[in-house]
């Protein structure tokens, strides 16, 4: 009996040792410090914006598609964001972001389905977004917490991944591409 409560016990520590050692694995927006080019939230996301998403299932099965058309507009250390969502269902949907940089050089984000305040930061071509979300499924209204990474390629082009939680645990992800329409011809040739 005692050789099984230890065995027990070992295994016990093991499990928690290698959950620990895989959370502290995670990226941190410290590591795209010197990443280029340089995020900067206000002037990509200001004007016009296309992009193409997916979302999967925690079996990593897709499970929707959509289309995005952005327009944001940028009036001091304010910069209101308009998303119009078309599903590959047909159906439509409508944010809008109103996102203020803070004097720190952090960032604070509402929209109707977010709940409570976003929060985000920049660090090299990276932008990290925390926040919880009202989450409405033709059944229940779920509250998710999202945590959004996105990665600026290029002048007219970012990355976005988003994984969504309930109770600590993943339960589903969203990849999203975005496109900037530049106007300026010597920035979108170096593209």
């Amino acid at each position: 009996m005692r050789h099984s409560l230890m065995t027990s016990y070992h295994k016990f520590i093991l499990v928690l040792a290698t959950l620990l050692l895989l959370t502290s694995c995670s990226a941190e927006l410290k590591d795209y410090r010197a990443s280029t080019p340089k995020f900067d939230l206000f002037e990509y996301f200001q004007g016009d914006i296309q992009a193409w998403g997916m979302v999967q299932d925690y079996t990593d099965k897709q499970t929707r598609r959509f289309k995005v058309q952005l327009r944001g507009d940028v009036s001091g250390d304010t910069l209101t964001l308009h998303e119009d969502f078309v599903y590959d269902d047909g159906e439509t949907d409508t944010r809008v972001w109103t996102i203020t940089r803070q004097a720190d050089g952090h960032y604070l984000g509402k929209a109707d389905d977010i709940i409570g305040t976003a929060k985000g930061a920049e660090s090299g071509n990276a932008l990290r977004w925390r926040y919880d979300f009202l989450l409405k499924t033709q059944e229940h209204e779920l509250e998710v917490q999202f945590d959004d990474w996105m990665y600026r390629q290029d002048a007219k082009h970012v990355f976005n991944i988003s994984k969504i939680s309930k109770w600590g645990i993943q339960v589903a992800e969203v990849t999203l591409f975005f496109v900037k329409h530049v106007a300026d011809s010597n920035l979108a040739s170096r593209d």
